[in-house]
């Protein structure tokens, strides 16, 4: 019998800030890169949740395995799982160890009980979220995607605004996104950089454009966050 393999399609959630996203392995391994975002998996035993990534996950799956999920803004997941995102960093868990068995596994029944297993997840989980994520979470995230961390003085300037210490920042940066704010503003960055040089930005445009010091720096970074160089990653 042959597989039909399904692109990878997203389309923005029901829950502000998310998206819905399903694809059908090709066979063999693949590589997920560090997004600073959490998702909720549905596969075919079941729900899983995909923790923060601080390095890239490597993982295969057999051709014609399918997928669906809702990826969380970045922060925005914990308050919806209830757990923060430190203690689910580099993993991959059964929403069943988070939350009750039989609550899970209720979930899971009326998503496949449903004719669109895709959008029952993301009916679900808009029905179940409890609302936008924190003050604190959408002022680091405002000061990141300004660019305001950038340099070695950024979180001190960021906590200063906000009223904390860099120690309280740092732990309360762990519980929302699984990183502290230095972290966070690599990751982030580091996939604004690979987005344009996808649309074929040479890499020393992009290193400026995108705040590295020169396309070396963009190198060095991109490799410690993924293991590979943006020109591989980009193809």
């Amino acid at each position: 019998m042959t597989v039909a393999v399904e692109p990878y399609r997203e389309r923005p959630a029901r829950v502000a800030g998310a998206e819905l996203w399903t694809r059908t392995a090709e066979g063999g391994e693949f590589r997920i890169l560090p997004d600073g975002c959490m998702d909720l998996l549905l596969m075919d035993d079941g729900l899983y949740v995909a923790g923060p990534d601080n390095r890239a996950w490597t993982g295969s799956a057999p051709r014609g395995t399918r997928y669906a999920g809702v990826r969380f803004a970045p922060g925005a997941a914990p308050g919806f799982l209830g757990v923060p995102a430190r203690e689910l960093l580099n993993e991959r868990v059964l929403l069943s160890d988070l939350w009750s068995p039989a609550k899970a596994h209720r979930l899971l029944d009326r998503i496949r009980s449903a004719p669109d297993r895709a959008d029952a997840l993301d009916l679900e989980v808009a029905r179940l979220a409890e609302g936008p994520a924190d003050g604190l979470t959408a002022q680091v995230l405002n000061s990141v995607r300004s660019g305001l961390l950038r340099g070695s003085a950024g979180v001190s300037r960021l906590a200063g605004t906000i009223g904390l210490s860099e120690r309280q920042l740092h732990r309360r940066c762990l519980d929302a996104f699984g990183y502290g704010p230095k972290l966070l503003d690599r990751v982030l960055w580091m996939n604004v950089a690979l987005d344009h040089a996808r649309t074929g930005v040479p890499l020393a445009d992009v290193a400026m454009i995108t705040g590295y010091a020169d396309q070396a720096h963009l190198t060095r970074d991109v490799k410690a966050l993924t293991g590979l160089p943006p020109k591989i990653l980009i193809g």
